[in-house]
């Protein structure tokens, strides 16, 4: 079997759908049964796996500026997909796979990965021109894939109904935490922590997209009503790159800045998430919709508690090892929270029923699994 896979996710900002492609990358290399590996980029095939950066370069800074323009952005769309096309001709004979939705003109065997629907269910999420975009390009993949993978069986579901594909051509590969998320001593902790003005235990962490999807205003609300002791003791860090429509959020977390029980640090380097999930006393993600939830297993695996909403896919991911509650229920997500940084029995159950939860799921797994739907993609 020969295969071509989409490596042009992996680059700043590292993202779940970066992390994903970079993982699936170095374990496909050890699956039987490939025997060719190819890696296309934005404009053609590149000799390996590429590096991500841990920060903005001058490309990152040129594509947002593009994705601004209806013109530039439509001008990059076929540009680049007539690149790939014209690099993809003599390989017919290949299975290609795109992990980030997309996927070129191709007369083999197509695969792609749909994370989630948001495009289509969230679209105010995005900016209108860029929800276009994705809009367009998505419904031109189901046109042409054989064969989707989704990361959980809630958006596989979701994915046959809302457009009526075939159940039996969609198939759920679920993701995995990578193995620098473990649990840490402190005093592995505290060279990282210390840069970000944190100590190990005393902050309750959220990691996500700073966007109205993610519900970070209801969090907020939550966080709120905590006794104030209890905030300052252990305030509310927040972890992400800005998106859409996200400065009333920033208003409101600047607001608890101001009041002493919130930090917003930015988006962490890639080397720097592991440490700072293992040094959190609590994880919090009351997200609307979750095409997977990879942050919530990224914390059970470090050893960190989670209070989660019970929206889409995380029931799944999280299993009964979590606290859970409906997205919109503010006071009683105050209740999960308040549990959550002061209930040591559960604390210590939650801990080791999380780490237990999360080593069901592996990159190697997620490889085999691939590479099965793979083999299913040829036989068509």
């Amino acid at each position: 079997m020969k295969l071509i896979l989409s490596v042009e996710p992996i680059r700043f900002p590292l993202t779940g759908i970066g992390r994903y492609t970079y993982e699936l990358v170095r374990n496909l290399q050890d699956q039987s049964g490939i025997d060719q590996l190819l890696y296309l980029g934005a404009t053609g095939f590149v000799p390996g796996v590429p590096r991500f950066g841990q920060q903005s370069n001058s490309a990152h800074k040129l594509k947002r500026w593009a994705q601004q323009s209806s013109i530039v952005t439509e001008s990059y769309r076929l540009a680049s997909a007539a690149l790939k096309a014209h690099a993809l001709r003599s390989y017919a004979d290949f299975i290609f796979h795109g992990p980030n939705f997309f996927l070129p003109r191709f007369s083999g065997r197509k695969v792609a990965t749909f994370h989630d629907l948001s495009p289509f269910k969230w679209p105010q999420c995005l900016s209108p021109l860029r929800a276009r975009y994705l809009q367009k390009e998505l419904t031109a993949t189901l046109n042409c894939a054989d064969v989707l993978i989704t990361d959980s069986a809630y958006t596989r579901l979701e994915l046959a109904d809302y457009f009526s594909w075939p159940l039996d051509r969609i198939y759920s590969v679920p993701l995995a935490s990578s193995p620098e998320f473990h649990p840490r001593r402190a005093e592995e902790l505290r060279p990282i922590l210390n840069r970000y003005g944190l100590a190990p235990e005393g902050y309750t962490l959220f990691v996500g997209t700073i966007e109205p999807r993610k519900n970070i205003e209801t969090l907020l609300d939550a966080y709120g009503r905590l006794p104030l002791p209890l905030r300052k003791r252990t305030p509310l860090v927040l972890c992400g790159y800005q998106g859409w429509q996200s400065a009333s959020i920033h208003a409101r977390i600047k607001k608890a800045e101001t009041e002493g029980w919130a930090r917003y640090i930015g988006f962490a380097a890639a080397e720097d998430l592991p440490y700072l999930f293992a040094g959190a006393c609590l994880f919090a993600f009351p997200s609307h919709y979750e095409g997977f939830g990879l942050p919530v297993l990224e914390a059970m695996s470090s050893g960190v508690p989670v209070v989660c909403s019970d929206s889409t896919s995380l029931p799944e991911v999280a299993g009964n090892a979590a606290l859970m509650c409906a997205a919109e229920d503010v006071e009683g997500l105050t209740q999960l929270l308040s549990r959550g940084l002061t209930d040591q029995a559960w604390r210590e159950v939650a801990i080791a029923d999380g780490l237990q939860h999360s080593f069901k799921y592996s990159w190697s797994r997620c490889a085999v699994e691939t590479t099965a739907v793979y083999r299913i993609a040829a036989k068509l």
